[in-house]
């Protein structure tokens, strides 16, 4: 008995896997620092677990319309004006994550043969659903002397006839980059003179140290060409509450529904009220959660920074350092990878990061470090990576 051609077409995200290895070292009886998987450290704001509570009492719990609770919809329109996005209910398609609002904008805009424009680095789950959609991924780069902002004129070389998506994520995972006001600008110009569909992944869009809130989809000819992908997990400390969206143009909706339907049937409806409460309730949490990560951010790049062989850009957004430990690599002669650097910190050290192949060609020779999390963990990844460093062997002179 074999299984469908076509899952072999799917890849996986690496955080999952080290994570499983690095619970059995906790297994074992080791402590280990988790700087792995992309998830805040906060619980969730409380009048958000009691929204949730008061559903499930309130016997919240059947089956919601297929496309959200109309009241979800409302609030989630309403709240992208803070991007400068207009609208409503009916462009709003809500999802259990983001993934699977991900997972079905791909099946709905992607034919067998497009040519879809993804970030390199990028989150590896941008490649898989192309290429189970049957198009084909197209790499553009994140310039790092740019600070990892999208490179357009690199994008706009990449573009043919087949090109029928452009995968914008904005903040970045894994670099931390963001968009200029004049990049976003041209990427439109760009998209509406080549009749490409845009999917905007805003899912850390909240987690940013710059305090701006923007979106594609806001500039003039871009929401009936745009998809936003987005949800609650980052900026809410929601991620096993499971609560995404999709915002599209309403011709899309249907299609997206379908899918939802085929696939899922609805979101579960207690997690519904859930979010809106976070979207209608206070924000301050969300305000302290964005400035304790800067500080972080900071006590992490500066130590990164201090160790010889590393070099570290500061992070616009999200939560993620992305170092270059080309120079520490360099020192073995050829005798470790990104990916056998983390291999090796975790066995010996006890501390789980990610290789920065885990996200694409792009990133060869960086490493993922998640920094929501306590300072004093932090510390302990940075003695960790300094006690790896300093055991290497440097490569014997002529």
């Amino acid at each position: 008995m074999h299984s469908a051609a076509r899952l072999d077409t799917l890849g996986t995200e690496q955080a999952y896997v080290v994570l499983a290895a690095a619970r059995r070292l906790e297994a074992a009886g080791h402590k280990v620092v988790h700087l792995e998987i992309g998830e805040p450290d906060m619980p969730t704001p409380p009048h958000v677990v009691e929204a949730g509570v008061r559903a499930l009492r309130d016997g919240l719990t059947r089956y919601a319309l297929a496309a959200g609770v109309p009241e979800l919809r409302d609030a989630i329109a309403r709240s992208l004006a803070t991007r400068g996005v207009r609208a409503t209910a009916e462009n709003v398609v809500v999802t259990p994550g983001a993934k699977p609002a991900l997972f079905c904008t791909a099946l709905s805009l992607i034919a067998p043969g497009d040519e879809v424009l993804c970030p390199d680095p990028g989150f590896p789950i941008y490649e898989s659903v192309v290429r189970f959609a049957g198009g084909r991924p197209v790499y553009y780069p994140l310039d790092e002397t740019r600070e990892f902002a999208p490179h357009v004129e690199a994008i706009a070389e990449r573009i043919t006839a087949r090109t029928r998506v452009l995968i914008l994520n904005v903040p970045h995972n894994p670099t931390g980059g963001v968009a200029t006001t004049r990049d976003l600008a041209v990427l439109a110009d760009l998209a509406q003179r080549h009749d490409l569909w845009v999917i905007s992944d805003e899912v850390y869009g909240q987690i940013r140290y710059d305090g701006r809130r923007d979106s594609i989809a806001a500039l003039p000819g871009m929401s009936d060409r745009t998809v936003i992908v987005d949800g609650f997990s980052k900026g809410y400390s929601m991620t096993g509450w499971r609560l995404g969206y999709g915002v599209m143009p309403a011709s899309l909706t249907d299609a997206m529904t379908t899918l939802i339907i085929n696939n899922v049937s609805c979101t579960a409806t207690f997690v519904q009220y859930a979010g809106i409460a976070a979207l209608t309730g206070p924000q301050d949490a969300v305000t302290r959660m964005v400035a304790g990560l800067r500080a972080k951010r900071d006590l992490l790049v500066r130590g990164l920074t201090a160790i010889d062989g590393i070099s570290c850009a500061s992070a616009a957004g999200a939560f993620y350092c992305f170092p270059d430990i080309s120079g520490v690599l360099e020192r073995t002669g050829g005798g470790l990878t990104c990916k056998s650097f983390a291999e090796r910190l975790l066995a010996e050290q006890h501390t789980a990061v990610l290789a920065g192949t885990a996200f694409g060609p792009g990133g060869e020779g960086h490493l993922r470090l998640c920094y929501a999390t306590e300072p004093a963990e932090l510390e302990r990844a940075l003695a960790a990576i300094r006690r790896l460093v300093g055991k290497l062997a440097p490569v014997p002179a002529d």
